[in-house]
This record gives structure tokens, C-alpha cells and sequence, in this order.
């Protein structure tokens, strides 16, 4: 389940984004600050071309799905990303069913909500599980490009899902 994150939220999303596991394989690397996360949820909160939501996993909070540079004139299209309680998941033994639901429910809520025709996203060539899952999504990747971030080099691919392509349940 998706719903709206709030003010209330944001010690969480700071705390799953820092863990060593998202970090490895988010463009930015290194630990955010609070200072860093206070301007990133005042700068979101008012954008219309932003959503930021909690995801629940058997009711309890446990991951964060961002919606950004959505497009509202035709073809409405955005991008997205995502990033679980890794460390929460994993002692519960919970990882696979939640990353397999809220990447759901983030492809739901993209077709179905906010009416994209495409779903845009990035993700780094060494998180070959991921790509292996966004394959499974039916997401179709692009060129690969080379970046810097954090003083390291990275290769980001883009990825994108059409409506039409989308896998049903």
C-alpha cells in the first residue's frame, strides 16, 4: 500500500536512505545530512511535479517511492525511484515480498493515479538485481552513460515502462 509521506515520515525516509545498502546503489552516495534532507522535503512537498510516498508493507512503513518531473500535459509521462528498510526487511525476512509489492504498487499507482502513459527511471549497471527485477517489470532499458557522483565514477542506465506494456496481475 502507497500513501502520501508527511512531516511525520521524515526521520524515517533519512534513516532508510543512509543505510549502506541504498547507499550503494543510489547515484548520491554519501551520508545525507538532516540539513541536506530538510531542504530536499521543503523543496518536494510544494512541487506539482513531485509525489513522495510512503510505502506500507503489511502495515507498517518500511520504504519511500518518489515521483518526479511528472509531465501533466499529453503524453503524460514521469520518472520514479524507490529505496525499503533494507536493514528492517531483511531481520524480518520480509525483503523479496516487499521489493516484489512496492514495485507494484509504484507501477499501479503511476498507470493508474497519476495517468502516465510512461515511466522513466535510472538505474546504476552494477545493481544487477535490480535490473534483473526492472526486466521482470517489463521496464526496457536504454543507453548506458557515464557519470561522476560523489568522487566516483558511475554508469547509469536509463529504464522506461509504457502503459501499454505494462504487466497486469
Amino acid at each position: 500500500m502507497l500513501r502520501e509521506a508527511t512531516g511525520d515520515d521524515v526521520n524515517l525516509m533519512l534513516s532508510w536512505r543512509n543505510q549502506e545498502t541504498n547507499r550503494q546503489v543510489s547515484k548520491t552516495s554519501h551520508e545525507i545530512t538532516a540539513e541536506e534532507h530538510d531542504r530536499w522535503w521543503s523543496a518536494v512537498r510544494g512541487d506539482p511535479s513531485r509525489r513522495v510516498l510512503m510505502y506500507l508493507h503489511d502495515g507498517v512503513p518500511c520504504g519511500v517511492v518518489t515521483f518526479f518531473d511528472l509531465r501533466w500535459d499529453e503524453p503524460r509521462t514521469g520518472s520514479w525511484g524507490f529505496y525499503l528498510d533494507a536493514d528492517g526487511l531483511a531481520a524480518r525476512g520480509e525483503t523479496l515480498p516487499a521489493w516484489l509489492a512496492v514495485m507494484r504498487a509504484a507501477v499501479d499507482h503511476a498507470f493508474d493515479d497519476l495517468g502516465l502513459a510512461r515511466l522513466d527511471g535510472e538505474v546504476l549497471a552494477h545493481n544487477t538485481v535490480v535490473r534483473q527485477m526492472n526486466r521482470r517489470f517489463r521496464f526496457v532499458e536504454g543507453t548506458p552513460r557515464t557519470e561522476v557522483s560523489d568522487g566516483r565514477e558511475i554508469t547509469v542506465i536509463p529504464i522506461s515502462l509504457d502503459r501499454s506494456n505494462r504487466r497486469r496481475r
